[in-house]
């Protein structure tokens, strides 16, 4: 198995198990934890979709935000992670949405948050969000450390719910 598998094999091993289903929304990880979940032979049973919502406009348009839905939210926090996790389990109609947001770098966000801050949400049986801060600037470094933060989250919350 590549690379990209092995980091969702856990993951995708206990939502085939279980068979439990999970949609994707990620903005500065670039669509490589939706990667990893695919690269694992058997997606089909459990991946229903995902999007890369890198700006409002794919926010509005795959998540179905509306504007009124974020008054005193900010991005790249963890209650507006929580926030897509729940709007994806929602749209997709999944048992679970998984959601990242933050700034890959090489600079931070318009937001004021360095490069390598990244907010990750687990919504499902089992809620939970996390912040990341890699203290470093190097753009593809920080999305992998954005995936493996991704998937150690959502691994402890499909343990929990067993």
């Amino acid at each position: 198995m590549s690379g990209l598998g092995e980091r969702a094999l856990d993951a995708a091993t206990l939502l085939k198990d279980r068979a439990e289903t999970i949609g994707v929304s990620e903005s500065s990880g670039g669509g490589l934890i939706s990667a990893c979940l695919l690269a694992v032979p058997g997606a089909s049973a459990y991946f229903i979709g995902g999007a890369v919502t890198y700006t409002r406009t794919s926010h509005k348009a795959f998540l179905r935000v509306p504007d009124e839905a974020l008054t005193n939210i900010r991005s790249s926090t963890e209650e507006y992670a929580l926030l897509n996790a729940r709007s994806v389990r929602k749209a997709l109609g999944t048992t679970w949405g998984f959601a990242e947001t933050g700034a890959s770098g090489p600079t931070g966000n318009r937001y004021g948050d360095a490069a390598g801050h990244t907010c990750i949400a687990v919504s499902g049986p089992v809620e939970r969000s996390i912040t990341l801060e890699t203290g470093e600037s190097d753009r593809e470094a920080n999305m992998w450390a954005f995936v493996e933060a991704a998937f150690g989250l959502l691994e402890e919350c499909l343990r929990e719910a067993a």
